[in-house]
């Protein structure tokens, strides 16, 4: 044992003799750079490296789709930072230029008479005034009856349901307020089912107001177009007060500009369902 310890002794003293110091601090040397400055890199290195690149996209969008929990966070977290990184960068080096008249441009020599009233106007990769007042029409087309709504919590919109032998698992939900289904939904089996939308709570028609009109019509729902609430209650078809329904409105006899029969519109409703038994909304002209 001594001769061991001995012998531990004497190499680290010639470490610290060839490094001048500690052996715990000897010099971590860049042997992967080294070796690439004195030999190179491989033949194919380039292409290898253009090729990882391009599969990244790939690798990324399918990490996207099974990451889960706490880590599923943490990447959507950097996924967006990312994206705001780069519409910044895009934002900084783009081109944009102004339409603008070159007032203080003075042309050199005599300009004609038809020319005398006209400006020269550069122009610029913008949209015009008329695309601009367009895009603002369109955007205000859309006035809802009601802007804003009450939030409504999950534990309201949605009961536990206990399942198994001795009632533990809590992985079900039943639906408490008004949904709807689409003409051919069949249910999951009970086993799989996650959502519960008890058939008592499904509605296929609404009293529908037409605001010009001033007559209500009991017209088919096609689709659940947008809930406020949330993007899961889309998914789901629930019905709470402010959603956006898609309503049969052949019957009415509503045609475009253009002659053709009106097939479905929008409506909001303004009520509360799953209290008043029936769906109102209002139509969205």
């Amino acid at each position: 044992r001594v001769d061991r310890r001995q012998r531990q002794m004497c190499i680290r003293d010639s470490i610290n003799a060839e490094y001048g110091g500690r052996a715990d601090t000897m010099p971590q040397n860049e042997h992967i750079e080294l070796w690439q400055k004195r030999y190179g890199r491989r033949l194919d290195y380039e292409e290898k490296k253009r090729k990882k690149e391009a599969r990244m996209d790939w690798k990324r969008s399918e990490m996207a789709k099974k990451v889960q929990g706490i880590r599923g966070k943490i990447f959507a977290e950097n996924r967006r930072k990312e994206k705001i990184q780069l519409k910044k960068t895009i934002r900084e080096n783009e081109e944009r230029s102004n339409k603008h008249a070159d007032g203080d441009v003075v042309a050199e020599g005599a300009v004609p008479s038809y020319l005398m009233d006209r400006q020269k106007v550069s122009r610029a990769k913008v949209l015009s005034n008329m695309v601009k007042q367009k895009k603002k029409e369109k955007a205000g087309k859309w006035d809802v009856p009601l802007p804003k709504v009450k939030a409504i919590s999950e534990e309201e919109v949605f009961k536990v349901i206990k399942t198994g032998k001795k009632r533990k698992g809590q992985w079900k939900r039943m639906v408490t307020k008004a949904t709807f289904v689409g003409p051919g939904f069949t249910r999951k089996p009970p086993k799989y089912e996650r959502f519960i939308r008890p058939s008592g709570l499904r509605f296929k028609k609404a009293h529908v107001t037409h605001p010009e009109l001033k007559s209500t019509f009991y017209l088919d729902i096609l689709s659940v177009k947008k809930n406020p609430q949330s993007h899961l209650y889309t998914e789901l078809g629930v019905m709470t007060k402010g959603t956006i329904i898609e309503v049969n409105v052949s019957d009415l006899g509503l045609v475009t500009q253009s002659g053709k029969i009106v097939w479905g519109k929008y409506a909001q409703v303004t009520n509360n369902p799953e209290l008043d038994g029936c769906i109102n909304a209002v139509l969205m002209v």
